[in-house]
């Protein structure tokens, strides 16, 4: 690589990283508002290697098969973006939303019915941990078996990988509350569905959010491999599989960042939202009592 290359990615980084320390710096200082200031470390960090990659590809020679610049990817993105939105609207919000609400809404209903009953709870957990070690591409074909080709059969994935987090998250949470707690709302009189809904359920929101957030990711992840064993035309998975075939790799890599960002973003919504509704907890507030 030339040495004008050598010098752009060590000024790149030595910048990103003077920056981000003395931002960081000003944040605990109290000099700059953590809130919206405490993205740009990431963002910067983010571009820092987007640059370091771009120079290495362009300096090395990468073949664009094995490795093509951000530019490139970047490129195929503006040029592609028909395909690439077609391809979200059917991985994400048809696969991937119905599967994720149906299996979380699943996991809590049946997380509750375990925790009336010793015996499902004796029956259900040992399956329930069985079943989240199965490799999903075991699980996709046999979905795409049973509910055809189209997107029931990705969202039914979606539902068996996002059941068992939720369901053994859940069951984890109802258990959080403290026997003082318990015992206080017994001295009220307070039946089984008035302790569960003002005091184990809310106990147990920051289990519930955690598997929220674990299965966003999953969600994601078993609809686009779900995708590989059979889809119509279109979707994130089969232009994955199919780009790679015909070594169109700037296609597959803008794949891959419509996914990640969907991702994150989902990710995202389902934190704030945590905030918003648990703000009450010591994790959101920081660990103040």
């Amino acid at each position: 690589m030339p040495l004008h290359h050598w010098l752009a990615l060590i000024a790149a980084w030595a910048f990103a990283w003077l920056f981000v320390e003395r931002l960081s710096a000003a944040i605990r200082a109290g000099s700059l508002p953590e809130t919206g200031t405490g993205l740009v470390i990431p963002v910067t960090f983010g571009l820092a290697l987007l640059v370091i990659w771009e120079v290495v590809t362009r300096g090395a020679n990468v073949p664009p098969v094995l490795l093509p610049p951000p530019s490139a990817i970047g490129a195929r993105l503006m040029a592609e973006t028909n395909i690439l939105w077609a391809d979200f609207v059917q991985t994400f919000i048809k696969s991937v939303l119905p599967g994720y609400a149906i299996g979380c809404l699943a996991g809590l209903a049946v997380a509750i019915l375990v925790d009336r009953s010793p015996f499902l709870k004796a029956g259900i957990m040992p399956i329930g941990n069985f079943m989240s070690a199965l490799p999903i591409i075991g699980i996709a074909p046999i979905m795409v078996m049973w509910f055809g080709f189209d997107w029931q059969s990705k969202a039914a994935v979606v539902v068996a990988m996002t059941f068992f987090p939720m369901l053994v998250n859940t069951v984890a949470g109802l258990n959080a509350a403290s026997a003082i707690e318990r015992d206080l709302m017994r001295t009220y009189a307070a039946n089984y569905w008035q302790t569960l809904m003002k005091l184990r359920l809310p106990a147990a929101g920051p289990f519930i959010f955690n598997a929220l957030k674990i299965n966003s990711t999953l969600a994601l992840i078993g609809a686009i491999v779900a995708e590989f064993f059979g889809t119509p035309v279109v979707g994130m998975g089969f232009r994955i599989s199919t780009g790679v075939g015909r070594l169109a790799i700037d296609l597959v890599w803008a794949e891959i960042a419509v996914a990640a960002v969907a991702g994150s973003a989902f990710y995202g919504v389902i934190a704030l939202i945590e905030r918003g509704v648990t703000f009450w907890h010591p994790s959101v507030r920081g660990g103040r009592a």
